[in-house]
């Protein structure tokens, strides 16, 4: 039966996909990072950095390397929410390139409205009046921004939508629910910050960390292991209440079949 949106019904619908798919997400996590730094490090000695061309192609390259881990990474958990009840391959979590410029140019839309704050902040010159008020206005306005449109990427990788289109209709099933969706992403921020202090203090009383860096990065694969899934799992399971929410349909999957 139909269920309206709720934080408490999005964080045990997010639990039991987790619970139940870990090892794939975990595994997968693993695999995307360890991708992207080989690809990454690989580039460095391909790429001859000796204009600004080459170096945007640079920048534009590893985002659509990026792009694709991402979005095959949403394409994953999508498949493992459904996949009792249909039958998927490998190839059904590999992005289409359309929907990795997609991801591109909404990520090139931001960079530009960053990078525009922050020229409008250099022409204010030194006024810290003005500064203090219009820094505040804008923190607000970009926290806004990215609150409304975070299922873009669920909507490209679910229903193939262009840049502009997932940007709409991401913007329309968060209609109404800006503050519940503020609150879920406040708990999951914060169940990151939590996770990374255990596993800090953990690491500084078991091994010298003065003696031992290479402890570091094992620590920071653990945490990006454990808390990268699991903030990607929350965002596509709110994704997928909201959708039936805004449909008025149900939100469970074997409640439709």
């Amino acid at each position: 039966m139909y269920h309206p949106f709720t934080i408490s019904d999005t964080i045990k619908a997010a639990w039991d996909v987790i619970k139940k798919n870990y090892v794939s997400l975990i595994v997968y996590s693993v695999i995307s990072l360890i991708c992207y730094e080989v690809i990454s490090f690989l580039t460095g000695f391909i790429v001859v950095y000796d204009n600004q061309y080459s170096q945007v192609a640079f920048v534009f390259f590893m985002m659509l390397v990026q792009s694709y881990l991402v979005l095959s990474f949403y394409k994953l958990i999508l498949t493992l929410m459904d996949k009792e009840y249909y039958e998927f391959e490998f190839s059904d979590i590999l992005p289409s390139f359309r929907m990795a410029l997609s991801f591109v140019t909404i990520g090139v839309l931001y960079t530009v409205l960053i990078a525009t704050i922050i020229f409008i902040n250099l022409q204010l010159g030194d006024s810290t009046f003005v500064h203090d008020v219009l820094d505040k206005i804008e923190i607000l306005g970009v926290a806004y921004l990215l609150v409304r449109s975070i299922y873009c990427l669920c909507f490209i990788v679910d229903e193939d939508s262009g840049p502009f289109e997932s940007l709409r209709q991401s913007f329309s099933i968060t209609r109404g629910h800006f503050f519940r969706l503020l609150g879920l992403i406040l708990l999951v921020v914060g169940f990151v910050a939590l996770l990374l202090i255990i596993i800090n203090l953990f690491i500084t009383s078991l091994f010298d960390v003065d003696n031992d860096s290479y402890i570091f990065k094992i620590a920071a694969i653990c945490w990006f292991a454990i808390s990268f899934p699991t903030v990607q799992v929350m965002i596509m399971t709110s994704y997928r209440k909201l959708v039936y929410s805004h449909k008025d349909i149900d939100d469970d999957v074997s409640e439709t079949l």
